[in-house]
């Protein structure tokens, strides 16, 4: 039976979730009592966001053909996961919505398929809706792809489904085999509690089948497989999954950190035969590289006894998310925790809410830091991740720290905003597009410190929530910066460490002192708070202390009597503010992001 392997490529709320929705019904894959809107997003938080976190692939039957559906997160955090998940197709639909048009992250997606040499189909959504632009966004398709065969549908209604799934068979072309030897692309991983991490493959050539034993080329491990099979949606177990075939299969691998995103496939034994060909003739798929976290920050629980619940979470976590790293840390202020490493953002604030909602863990999570380069004056380099680990500045020769190029795509309207946003963001405009009437292209390098904290709030607030952001990684530059420490009652905390350019240090320091003293409730003792860069004191904010009437049950008398007792308070408040703690509420730790 011949095959189609596909994915879509939209932005988020363009309608992807909802014309999957629409093939699963056309092609009878799901009993329509069981339906339901955005069935391939299983997890809470993707039905709750409306975005697509883990990839989903399903198979359907459709007038003699198989579609392999490959349903690919489309936010730039997980770019690298959608460039596996497009190498294992062959081509792809571009669903663009006829209100908003072509967005930034749906542009980067494109290329990335065209450089894998997938074939497009350009496809418009929501044409039913009143404001659509269905003229200015076909000219728009016509302008990045050069051609005029561009779909309408409305996925919500259904119109338009059926002529694109037929002309998915006629454009898109059948899986090819230049091998009889297997090789199989692992484009994702799933952690099942009693089946072990069970990776998700595309057969590009062979065929694999339950006693075979297979090899992971990256790890060099061999394992048995147990079972093979595809999705429909659930898991269903098939005797042998073939050259172009997208499935999973189980082999008990009990170490989630054995199978690698990108990862190749290759046999080693055939049923307990040992395969003539062996693996050292198999040459391994391209494009495997291995995922690299760019924001860091420090998790802890909020209560100390949740410790090792925390450590157990994160390792079930890990185990679902290969991305996920993670090691212990200790903070004089949290105590003890971890230092946990993130693709962006995005899968930062997903991790955290997984931990408190799926793990029911109260955490408290530091301010994010991305990973600098130090050159040392020895000659030598290192690696950074916490600002603690900044050596002393007299031992540093500079600081490198990672560029990003950045594509914002908006309304002309909002484009004066935006430059100045950019620019306050020590940003190099680099070109500005217009692509048609309504729609311009901005491109700026950046530093990635910052993009990761408010830039993405403040793009859509400015823009009314019309722009869009994408970004890729470029290379490391060298910049002016120093350590920002606050200090509480002349101790440092260092979850309140930074590491800043050296011309915002000290507005950043009267920031922090003003909103830390608005936060920290006030003590029986003066809490001072002073923000320290280079040496010296830049900032500094008093909270003063609360009194007690010591002197309510004097009534009458001599005066030296209440001044002995205001006398001796003092001296009990001296030593209070030697030896006490100051109380530190959860939001004093979310004030640095803010």
């Amino acid at each position: 039976m011949d095959k189609r392997n596909f994915c879509i490529i939209a932005h988020i709320d363009h309608g992807k979730s909802t014309l999957a929705d629409r093939m699963l019904e056309i092609t009878n894959t799901i009993p329509r009592r069981l339906m339901r809107d955005q069935v391939l997003d299983r997890m809470e938080l993707e039905r709750e966001h409306g975005i697509t976190i883990k990839a989903h692939p399903i198979r359907m039957r459709y007038k003699g053909y198989i579609f392999n559906l490959i349903d690919t997160p489309g936010h730039v955090d997980f770019s690298y996961e959608v460039t596996r998940s497009l190498a294992a197709c062959e081509g792809a639909v571009l669903l663009v919505d006829a209100v908003q048009g072509v967005q930034a992250q749906t542009v980067s997606n494109l290329y990335m398929a065209l450089d894998a040499g997938l074939t497009i189909i350009p496809v418009i959504n929501k044409i039913d809706l009143p404001n659509a632009h269905i003229d200015d966004v076909r000219e728009e398709l016509m302008t990045l792809l050069d051609t005029e065969e561009i779909l309408l549908i409305s996925a919500k209604n259904g119109w338009g489904v059926v002529e694109l799934m037929d002309a998915i068979i006629e454009r898109i072309p059948p899986p090819r085999s230049e091998s009889s030897h297997l090789r199989a692309l692992v484009f994702d991983s799933y952690y099942d509690e009693y089946r072990g991490a069970i990776p998700y493959v595309r057969i590009m050539s062979g065929d694999v089948s339950a006693g075979d034993v297979i090899r992971f080329f990256r790890t060099g491990k061999s394992f048995e497989a147990q079972e093979v099979g595809y999705f429909s949606p659930d898991r269903t177990k098939s005797e042998v999954l073939e050259s172009g075939d997208v499935g999973y299969i189980i082999c008990n691998i009990r170490n989630a950190k054995d199978i690698r995103t990108g990862d190749t496939i290759v046999k080693s034994k055939i049923k307990n035969q040992i395969s003539k060909i062996g693996t050292q003739n198999v040459e391994p798929l391209p494009g495997y590289r291995e995922v690299t976290p760019y924001v860091y920050a420090g998790v802890y629980p909020a209560d100390g006894e949740d410790y090792d619940s925390l450590k157990e979470a994160l390792e079930k976590l890990a185990l679902t998310d290969s991305s996920l790293v993670f090691e212990p840390e200790t903070s004089s202020a949290l105590g003890f925790g971890f230092r946990c490493g993130f693709l962006g953002m995005l899968h930062k604030k997903v991790i955290e809410e997984r931990l408190e909602r799926e793990m029911g863990i109260a955490i408290v999570s530091t301010s994010p830091n991305i990973k600098y380069r130090i050159a040392l004056r020895n000659g030598s380099s290192t690696w950074i991740e916490n600002p603690g680990q900044l050596p002393k500045r007299t031992e540093v020769e500079n600081i490198d720290e990672p560029i990003v190029r950045a594509k914002i795509f908006t309304p002309p309207e909002y484009i004066g905003k935006i430059l100045e946003l950019c620019e306050g963001k020590r940003g190099i405009q680099r070109s500005i597009l217009y692509h048609r009437e309504n729609m311009v292209e901005i491109e700026y390098e950046m530093p990635l410190s910052e993009i990761i904290f408010d830039f993405y709030d403040s793009l859509k607030s400015i823009s009314c929530g019309f722009a869009s952001l994408d970004y890729e990684f470029i290379d490391y530059r060298t910049g002016d910066f120093v350590k920002l420490d606050i200090l509480v009652n002349g101790k440092q905390v260092d979850a309140f460490s930074s590491i800043i350019p050296r011309e915002r240090a000290y507005h950043e320091g009267v920031r922090l002192t003003r909103r830390l003293k608005k936060i920290i409730p006030r003590q029986l003792f003066e809490v001072v708070i002073q923000a320290s860069s280079d040496g010296r004191i830049i900032a500094k904010s008093r909270i003063a202390p609360i009194r007690k009437d010591v002197t309510a049950k004097c009534y009458g008398g001599d005066i030296t009597r209440k001044r002995k007792l205001l006398e001796r308070q003092k001296e009990g408040k001296k030593k209070m503010k030697r030896i006490g703690m100051v109380e530190m509420p959860k939001e004093a730790f979310l004030v640095v992001r803010e």
